[in-house]
This record gives structure tokens, sequence and C-alpha cells, in this order.
């Protein structure tokens, strides 16, 4: 019994004596029928050398390697609404991936929830927001994550790609300047800053600066974007998300832009449901079979 309560213990000591960031730390449950398999706890690195983000990670059966998939969560301006935050998860979303043979990650960013910290993507207020700096931080953030996951045995050094949700998505557009052998496609739900402004639906805050920035990540994009926006989406609308897509396409970028039906009460949020999940589902499937790597573009 001493040698059994000594080797329980071991990988305890190593986790308490590790440094921040470090490989999964516990198994999660598989679930009822349809949950995701092998559901893990990660810690990932960040741009605070001292904090270690935390993560979800999701694994079919088998012992890989798997191509990976990042799916990079919303965000508020609201630093008490961050702090609340409960763990992102996408449950319906990883699942949907990982019946299709993906690895799936899901990191917290941050100044988040229980990773805490520096909110370091903080784009200002409307009168000097810095949409392209937040993005770019952001894609720093989703990077940093992707790179170490996809450093392990068990996933493809290739052909990731990367999911956003909103502020999410704002971060994996500027991330489509990556190197197209790394990412081979990003997939964005109502990619955009400012949304909401002062709680008010359908108001975004400094919206030209918004369409500029979208321009300035075409320029260097090198991967496919898929952007996807559902009908009652009252933070970033058909319409408004149209206009920034265009912005992104003239100036070089490559975008599919899709409206998806109407979901639920708002549609901003439909990809973190199962119902929204079902609704895009076909979107999803299309871009995950059609999309392929960019040929490399000289930024």
């Amino acid at each position: 019994m001493r040698l059994l309560n000594t080797l329980v213990l071991l990988p305890l000591l190593a986790l308490m004596t590790a440094p921040p960031v470090c490989a999964q730390v516990t198994f999660g449950p598989s679930g009822a029928e349809g949950d995701p398999f092998r559901r893990q706890e990660w810690r990932v690195p960040s741009p605070d050398s001292d904090i270690a983000a935390h993560a979800l990670l999701f694994r079919p059966s088998g012992a890989g390697p798997f191509r990976l998939a990042v799916i990079a969560h919303a965000s508020t301006q609201n630093g008490l609404r961050r702090a609340q935050m409960p763990q992102p998860e996408y449950r319906a979303l990883a699942a949907f991936l990982v019946a299709r043979g993906f690895a799936v990650l899901v990191p917290e960013r941050l100044g988040h929830g229980a990773t805490g910290g520096g909110y370091v993507e903080d784009q200002g207020g409307c009168d000097e927001a810095d949409y392209a700096r937040s993005g770019r931080v952001t894609a720093d953030e989703i990077f940093r994550a992707l790179d170490y996951v996809r450093m392990q045995d068990f996933i493809r050094k290739d052909a990731a790609i990367v999911i956003g949700h909103s502020a999410g998505g704002w971060g994996a557009l500027a991330l489509a300047n990556a190197d197209p052998k790394a990412i081979s496609s990003i997939i964005v739900f109502a990619p955009g800053r400012g949304g909401h402004a002062n709680d008010e639906p359908n108001r975004i805050c400094a919206p030209h600066t918004l369409v500029a920035a979208a321009a300035e990540f075409g320029k260097a994009a090198r991967i496919p974007v898929v952007w996807l926006v559902a009908a009652n989406d009252s933070y970033f609308s058909p319409a408004f998300s149209k206009a920034s897509v265009d912005a992104f396409r003239r100036s070089g970028g490559t975008a599919d832009f899709r409206t998806l039906p109407a979901v639920g009460s708002e549609g901003h949020w439909m990809i973190e449901t199962e119902a929204g999940v079902k609704a895009a589902s076909g979107e999803l499937a299309r871009a995950l079979n059609q999309l392929k790597p960019a040929a490399t573009r000289t930024p």
C-alpha cells in the first residue's frame, strides 16, 4: 500500500515542482453519449512567462498523430465579466471536430477566468481604439498555445486549423499571416471587437476603425478564411460583417463569406451551443473538406 501511495503521489509532486507550462493534469470522464472523448486539462504558454494559461484538450481514440484544431474564445472589455468567465469549452463544436479526427485545443487567454493575469489584448476606448494591435496580441496568444501542443508526439506538425469566435475570431484573422504549412485554414464566427458598445445591440465602437483593421490583416494574409455570421447577430451583423470581409479581400486576403440561419435570441453565441453547431454543421463540413493549404504568399 505504501508503494502504491508513493506511485500515486509522484505525478502530483512532478506537477507541483514543474515550471508553469506543463502537459495535461487531469483526465475528465468521457461523459454521456456524443460527448468528446478523452477530455484533458492542460496548461499552455502565455505571453506572461510566470503564468501558464488553462486549456482543455479533446482527443479522438487512438494514438494519432491527429490534425490539431484550436478554438479561440470570445472576450469582453468588462474586467469583472472576464474574471468570472468559466473555462471556455465549446463542447458541441469540439465533439463535431473530434468525430472528424481532430484533436481539439481550447486555450483560455490571459486576463480571463482561472488563468487570470493582465488583459494584454485591450483595444482601448472608442476614440483611441487600436483594433489591429489588439488582434495581433490575440493572434500571438493563440499561436503560442497551438505551437506548444503541435510539438506533442500525438499531434501532426502541419495542417492545423484555427476556429475563432468573436474576439477570438478577430485574433484568428490577424493570424492569417502565419505559415500556411503550419495552419492550413481559418474559420471565424462573427469576428470583431467593440460590439455592443455600452451594452447596446447593433452598436459598434469605432466601426470604421474596425473595418480598416480588417483591411490591414488582409494585406499580410497567407491562409484562406471562412467567415461565418448568424442572421440574427446583433454584435457584428451580416451587413457589417460583409463590409469587413470586403475590406479584407480588397487588400489581398482570401475569404469565403456565408450568412447562417438565425439561432436562438442572439446569433452571436450560436457556436457555443449544440443548436448553433448543428445549424453551422453544413458550412463547417464544407470548410473542412474543401479548404487546402494555401500557397505561400510574399507579405
